[in-house]
């Protein structure tokens, strides 16, 4: 038989919204139809990542799209959100196949997201990719966190992607209402939504950092050269 290395043996949620997000998902896990299988609502959220794309592209000529964007950015938390839910609620969770599916499938809607935004000509598009980078650099610790701990953690600092949902969320309906202009800065012309952009890689960067002090720290204290001898 094949060896498989443990899942995360627990998911922690220590998001700002995460109580409320609870409340929301056990509200509407109930009442998902029953030929919803949770591959379907896997589904929905990759399909409204692609339409938060085509809405953001839409979006650089026609500021309505935008949105277009945030509805979408409602069903891909929907769809993501409830895949596992229901899968657990209907005792047909696949752990392992859910797990890599749902966080494979969340990479490619990040790209898909950024791609979009990165086309829409609010956001200088080296900005967008550079966030990007910085936010999948989150994503990877987790997982890094995971498999050296045995807990997923879905939020560091509050913001998970429910959080960073409703921060786009936010941030188009400005753009659409307070649409960018252009600032000179020593040569460089930028907009708020770069300033916004810019803040968002460096709150990144920081938690990147912290994170990666502190867990190493701990860690360092439980994991002591020679201890697994010791327990032998």
């Amino acid at each position: 038989m094949p060896q498989h290395s443990p899942l995360p043996a627990t998911r922690t949620n220590c998001g700002w919204l995460s109580a409320a997000e609870q409340r929301a998902l056990d509200w509407l896990a109930p009442r998902v139809p029953q030929w919803l299988t949770p591959d379907g609502l896997t589904a929905v959220g990759f399909a409204a990542a692609v339409m938060a794309l085509l809405g953001y592209l839409l979006a650089a000529h026609h500021p309505l799209a935008l949105w277009l964007v945030n509805v979408a950015l409602v069903a891909n938390w929907f769809g993501d959100s409830l895949d596992g839910r229901i899968a657990r609620m209907r005792e047909i969770e696949r752990p392992r196949y859910g797990f890599f599916l749902d966080q494979s499938i969340d990479v490619i809607s990040q790209l898909l997201f950024a791609l979009g935004l990165a086309g829409s000509g609010y956001i200088r598009p080296d900005i967008v990719m550079l966030g990007l980078a910085t936010y999948l650099m989150m994503t990877v610790q987790s997982l890094l966190r995971a498999q050296a701990t045995g807990v997923f953690h879905l939020a560091t600092g509050g913001m998970g992607l429910t959080e960073v949902r409703c921060l786009f969320l936010i941030g188009n309906t400005l753009f659409y209402f307070v649409p960018p202009w252009p600032l000179h800065v020593k040569g460089t012309v930028v907009s708020y939504p770069d300033l916004f952009g810019l803040i968002w890689i460096g709150t990144n960067i920081a938690l990147y950092v912290v994170t990666l002090i502190a867990e190493s720290r701990r860690l360092a204290q439980q994991d002591l050269p020679g201890s697994r001898r010791q327990q032998d």
